[in-house]
């Protein structure tokens, strides 16, 4: 099951490069993921979840502007597929899984993410006759969600 989970936060990932490494940073931080003694370790730290917050709130905000780069270009896919496999590399560490599949699992989904997320919103908007705003917002709510069910569920 921690494949799935890695897949689904690879998916949060896609949608919102530092949400879900905010999100596997407070669980680690609260004790939801076992990550004491691993190589990321420091994702529990007393500060990282703060940083990783702050970058997310950012995040949050500078998506709903119109200077921010496209999802699918170079720098921000490769971004969020980092992203993925950090999280998904959480996951398996706390969860006893092989670190390899949960990477996998977590660039696929960061990949359906980034580019099946684009397009739903895209056409979500247009159903809305053009007010994306909403659509962002549902789209961050999807995000946080995926992301939290994720980390709960390891």
């Amino acid at each position: 099951m921690v494949y799935v989970f890695a897949f689904l936060i690879g998916i949060s990932a896609g949608l919102r490069t530092f949400t879900a490494p905010a999100v596997a940073s407070w669980a680690a931080r609260l004790g939801w993921l076992k990550l004491a003694g691993t190589p990321l370790a420091f994702l529990g730290s007393a500060v990282t979840p703060w940083v990783l917050t702050a970058a997310a709130l950012f995040e949050l905000g500078a998506d709903k502007s119109s200077w921010i780069q496209s999802r699918k270009a170079a720098p921000s896919f490769a971004g969020r597929i980092i992203s993925g496999v950090l999280c998904g590399l959480a996951l398996a560490s706390s969860g006893r899984a092989i670190p390899l599949g949960a990477a996998v699992a977590a660039i696929a989904g960061a990949v359906v993410g980034t580019l099946g997320g684009y397009e739903l919103r895209a056409r979500l908007t247009q159903a809305a006759g053009g007010r994306g705003f909403p659509i962002a917002l549902l789209e961050d709510a999807i995000t946080i969600g995926l992301a939290v069910c994720a980390v709960r569920s390891v």
